[in-house]
């Protein structure tokens, strides 16, 4: 090792933004992108949180008998998705790879125990996704690409993509429902904390 130099943070200018491919390629543009991304971000890290609470919540409450097709074509399911996952990463002969359905089931019954319960609730409180929230919901997720409208039609091009996008309406209608019905604590959550960042915390 002949030389070691410190690195050196880029001065931020019209020529930065520029080489980041920032339309106006100004400061100014360059920081409000950056802010819109981070609010995009930042809303979108929140609606996890509370959608993992509100399921978890309505997980602890439910007592089901679950049919036992249902949680073994889950279950089928799964294995077959962990099998694509190995055969995409480059292992060979994965059809051969003897897979413990018990690895799997618990987290079958759980999938299968919400997935009922949230069907109850859609159903008895026409919480079904409308075509506007499912509009809405592909131009936000499009909204972060470089060529937003490109992104929209791929999303409508294929009708299980656009079944994705139904579920996730879904569940953002269902959060929704609960917490308005429920009583709610607000919880300040420090920024590095919403967004994983572990070694802010160091």
């Amino acid at each position: 090792l002949k030389n070691l130099e410190a690195g050196h943070l880029p001065e931020v200018n019209e020529a930065f933004a520029k080489s980041l491919g920032v339309k106006d390629a100004t400061v100014e543009s360059l920081r409000a992108d950056i802010r819109k991304n981070l609010e995009r971000e930042v809303k979108f890290r929140l609606n996890t949180r509370n959608k993992q609470a509100v399921m978890d919540a309505l997980l602890a409450k439910a007592e089901l008998d679950l049919p036992k097709a249902s949680v073994q074509a889950e279950v089928a399911r799964m294995i077959e998705s962990a099998r694509a996952d190995l055969k995409a990463r480059g292992m060979k002969d994965v059809e051969k790879l003897p897979i413990p359905e018990d690895t799997f089931r618990p987290e079958a019954e759980r999938r299968v125990r919400l997935g009922l319960v949230v069907a109850e609730l859609v159903k008895a409180n026409d919480l079904v996704a409308k075509p506007d929230q499912i509009k809405a919901q592909v131009e936000e997720m499009a909204a972060s690409y470089e060529k937003p409208e490109e992104v929209v039609r791929y999303y409508y091009a294929d009708p299980k993509r656009l079944a994705d996008v139904e579920a996730m309406v879904i569940e953002n209608n269902v959060t929704e429902h609960v917490i308005g019905k429920a009583k709610v604590t607000e919880k300040q959550l420090a920024f590095d904390d919403l967004m994983g960042n572990q070694d802010a915390q160091g």
